[in-house]
């Protein structure tokens, strides 16, 4: 499983996302240090890999929380909560439920 958290210098919330989803692996029994932690830093590299904001985590190439028509770019992004509040980061719920639904799909041969 290939876990990322993609992160633009000029959003401060990368370090709280980031140490929430190495919690949550450390608890789904996954190896927290295996988070591959790329920063982006041009608009060009934004658009090349699909980038929509700081930070976005993805699993095995999938958001956590997909974005439809968002443009890319340097920018912080904005995260919805289960209970609708505005967030800097992503619902620990929604990163626990990707990296338990990319687990299974492993664990099974299947793609998620």
């Amino acid at each position: 499983m290939r876990v990322e958290l993609l992160f633009w210098a000029g959003c401060p919330s990368h370090p709280r996302a980031l140490a929430d989803l190495r919690e949550a692996m450390d608890a789904l029994g996954l190896d927290p240090e295996s988070v591959i932690v790329r920063e982006i830093v041009t608009d060009e590299q934004a658009a090349s890999d699909g980038f929509v904001g700081s930070p976005t985590i993805r699993i095995d190439g999938l958001d956590v929380q997909p974005l439809e028509d968002e443009p890319t770019g340097l920018t912080c992004r904005v995260y919805r909560r289960r209970d609708g509040r505005v967030s800097p980061t992503p619902d620990p719920g929604d990163v626990r439920d990707a990296l338990q639904a990319a687990t299974m799909a492993a664990s099974t041969g299947r793609s998620r």
